[in-house]
């Protein structure tokens, strides 16, 4: 038995569970959260070590260590994606939404236009339109059962709108994608030709898939001009709650610019907590991550075979990174509000939903299998089931339930 398999009962306050999140969401409480993109496993060993050895020192002055922290990112990008970064080139920051709003105020004014990839992790959207900038579309296409980037549709619009970034997702949040070299120099080759900086959040750079490989934009040619990146082992190693965030900026000048920004609103100064947890984790958390990336596949493998014998009413499109699926549900011929009774009210389950993401997707679902196997199994049997009886009669169509979208 896998240390994943194990079912954690403690009282705790995740948002994922917490009742009032579900209640004013999804409409119910007696659900099986699947919807927030975080883990249901203990943090690697070392972490923990790290994070109990400042807890019984009782001693809390202040400390600084961001260059070992930044030595530590620089180390891991080296060994793990082969990927050289300057240590002299990050910015620490409290989150990765947070840089993301640093940079686009930093590299737009009011009124200007950002470009995001949808469907899209949603969030996106708020960082963008509460600075005051416009969002632009620009929309996947489905090319043989795999989403692709739509380049012309990506000149078109560079060339005719007045576009400053385009916030970009590798691995892509919610549809999986770990994006190939040739079409992030692609992208990179367009951005350079009108001068528009590509924000590339990478935060789920680590969870990739034995078939893919993950290539940092900051690994391509000409790349220096117009990109920053940003990070966090949030994700990969279940830290969401006590990880910082970080920018990496080879552009002199737009570095020297953020980072003045920064140290300005002392959001540079972040917790000893974070910094060690962080050194452990990518200094001592290989193997742990390791043996979770096979889990994890395994878990993959059993909702691939389980969909394709048992839910073929359901189009998975296999992700080549993240611990996120997105579902479709529109062979089921179902309405918006019977799809979200059927999932929600029938087969219990709390899925994010994909007009989160893109206002058009109501028929589409994502769900989060960071969760011991025998949980993500029980899910996809409530769900069979749920689908096999059909839309119960307790349903009625004339209720609003676009509650749950409203966050």
């Amino acid at each position: 038995m896998s240390s994943f398999d194990k079912i954690h009962t403690i009282e705790n306050n995740f948002a994922r569970s917490n009742p009032n999140y579900l209640k004013s969401m999804f409409g119910s409480t007696d659900v099986m959260p699947l919807w927030i993109a975080d883990m249901d496993f203990e943090i690697a060993k070392p972490i923990q070590d790290a994070l109990q050895k400042l807890i019984t020192r009782n001693i809390y002055a202040y400390e600084f260590i961001t260059e070992d922290v930044f030595k530590a990112i620089s180390d891991w990008n080296f060994k793990r994606h082969q990927l050289k970064l300057n240590p002299k080139s990050f910015v620490q920051v409290s989150g990765v939404l947070t840089g993301i709003g640093l940079l686009i105020r930093e590299l737009s004014e009011k009124g200007d236009s950002i470009m995001v990839q949808t469907p899209v992790y949603h969030q996106f959207y708020k960082v963008i339109e509460s600075a005051n900038r416009k969002v632009v579309s620009n929309k996947l296409k489905v090319v043989d059962g795999q989403y692709k980037m739509d380049f012309e549709d990506i000149e078109r619009k560079l060339k005719t709108l007045n576009i400053k970034a385009i916030l970009f997702c590798n691995p892509h949040n919610p549809v999986g994608r770990v994006w190939k070299k040739e079409e992030l120099q692609k992208l990179i080759d367009l951005a350079n030709k009108y001068n528009v900086t590509i924000i590339s959040d990478e935060i789920h750079s680590d969870i990739v898939y034995s078939k893919s490989q993950f290539n940092s934009i900051a690994s391509l040619n000409n790349n220096e001009k117009n990109i920053a990146v940003i990070g966090s082992p949030a994700k990969t190693f279940g830290m969401q709650s006590i990880s910082n965030g970080y920018l990496y900026i080879p552009n002199k000048k737009m570095y020297t610019q953020v980072k003045s920004i920064v140290g300005s609103l002392y959001l540079d100064h972040g917790s000893i907590y974070s910094a060690n947890a962080t050194i452990a984790a990518y200094t001592k958390g290989e193997e742990w991550l390791n043996d979770l990336l096979v889990y994890l596949e395994k878990t993959m493998n059993w909702i691939i075979d389980f969909i394709e014998t048992e839910l073929p009413q359901i189009t998975l499109y296999k992700p080549e990174g993240t611990y996120q699926i997105w579902l479709d549900f529109s062979t089921l011929h179902l309405s918006d509000n019977a799809l979200k009774h059927l999932v929600v009210h029938q087969a219990k389950l709390a899925l994010t939903p994909g007009d989160w993401f893109e206002r058009s997707h109501t028929q589409f679902m994502r769900m989060n299998i960071a969760s011991p196997l025998s949980k993500i199994q029980q899910a996809f049997y409530q769900l069979k089931k749920a689908i096999d009886t059909g839309v119960d009669a307790s349903f009625d169509k004339n209720t609003n339930t676009n509650n749950c979208c409203s966050c």
